[in-house]
């Protein structure tokens, strides 16, 4: 790789003198997308890809879509080649794009480009990716927003020469390949966690050293709440529990606190205690406060903790992050207004509760999978920190490729 030294302006950045700055259409012919009428049903669900912007997503290949189309449904639609780049041009999903694996059709809210011979489909794919939220501004603020197929045809794009397009192509490339590696591993050990979360905290499965009768047993026995109230003002880092992140600070939520100025009344959470919300605990806002020393939540959250001689709170934690939780929660509702999980509700359920030990080795058990994805995660956040680097530094010629 070599640094580029002779430049040119390229909006708020500089290219290569060598390279053109050229419109979308330079790239190959542009197509708009078009729906089969939906009010004949044996248009559809054949084996022919349809995509709609559902289907494109981190991935850059298109293998399959959520509806297909009958050999009817496809004759009748506009079909795009293998290898042409798709992109999303209306609606809030604006940018989203792929390239056809497959010979395929798509819906009108996406324009396909059929690259010509002189261009790589690939370096396209990659220098829309770079440039999309450029792009997005073009669709203006609108109800729905929309770059029709003219103005998308005049979008301005670098061009390096072939040669140059594909090797900065196969480099991004390799990049994706780690990604999309990394990403499918995270998939199969969520998928294995769940399996052993399915097995192990129901008593179909039983870790080594450990037997016996499987029975349900009543968790109010239990569980203790909690309802210690913020009356001297000591704590003032006010919490909430989100169904995807769990418990996080409202200033660094939104900035600034939302509490009541009032605070006498919030109830005090402290660490290896429980809380929810009764009325949202359908959707996951139900966590073990782990990352802070305490905190004070709004009157509405129930909070409790377990009977550590005979619960461990993180075993108890592992239960209600299951399916089989949050398809029982319906049973123990109530409210005429809103469905409300009251903390009689929730010791009302049942719960395979075996001996302490067993808990902590299935504990164990389950935080090791925990952190194995954790581990992957975070790889695959620097391999998209890497792969961002790398477009940055390649797509505006910044650093050049030796090409041999």
């Amino acid at each position: 790789m070599a640094e580029t030294k002779n430049t040119k302006a390229f909006y708020n950045t500089e290219i290569p003198q060598d390279w053109e700055i050229v419109k979308v259409l330079n790239f190959g012919k542009v197509y708009t997308g078009n729906t089969p009428l939906t009010s004949e049903p044996d248009n559809y669900d054949g084996d022919f890809l349809f995509v709609s912007p559902g289907d494109l997503n981190e991935a850059k290949y298109i293998y399959k879509t959520e509806k297909k189309l009958s050999e009817k449904g496809f004759s009748t639609s506009r079909k795009f080649p293998k290898g042409s780049v798709l992109f999303t041009c209306i609606g809030s999903t604006i940018g989203k794009s792929g390239i056809a694996t497959v010979d395929l059709t798509a819906n009108q809210q996406i324009n396909a480009i059929v690259v010509n011979n002189t261009n790589s489909n690939e370096y396209l794919y990659y220098q829309l990716e770079m440039n999309v939220n450029r792009i997005k501004l073009i669709a203006g603020e609108q109800a729905v927003p929309i770059i029709n197929k003219s103005q998308f045809e005049t979008i301005k794009l670098p061009k390096a020469p072939l040669p140059e397009q594909k090797a900065i192509a196969q480099v991004l490339s390799t990049a994706d390949t780690a990604i999309h590696t990394t990403e499918k591993l995270i998939a199969q050990k969520e998928l294995r966690k769940k399996w052993l979360m399915q097995q192990l905290l129901t008593g179909k499965k039983r870790l080594k050293g450990f037997e016996g009768e499987v029975n349900l047993k009543l968790v109010e026995h239990y569980l203790n709440e909690i309802s210690e109230r913020n009356k001297d003002l000591k704590i003032t880092n006010v919490l909430s529990v989100t169904n995807s992140r769990g418990f996080i600070n409202q200033a660094d939520q939104f900035d600034r606190v939302v509490a009541s100025e009032d605070a006498t009344n919030y109830k005090i959470v402290r660490k290896g205690q429980f809380a929810y919300n009764p009325s949202r605990v359908n959707v996951g806002s139900l966590d073990l406060l782990r990352d802070f020393e305490n905190g004070i939540l709004s009157p509405m959250y129930v909070v409790f903790e377990t009977n550590k001689s005979q619960l461990l709170p993180d075993y108890f934690y592992y239960h209600l992050k299951t399916q089989w939780f949050y398809g029982h929660i319906p049973m123990f509702v109530q409210g005429s207004v809103r469905d409300s999980l009251s903390f009689d509700g929730l010791c009302s359920m049942k719960f395979y509760i075996p001996s302490i030990e067993e808990q902590t080795a299935i504990a164990q058990v389950l935080q090791a999978a925990d952190k194995e994805i954790s581990l992957l995660k975070v790889k695959a956040k620097k391999l998209r920190e890497q792969k961002k680097g790398l477009m940055q530094q390649l797509l505006t010629g910044k650093v050049r490729l030796k090409i041999n």
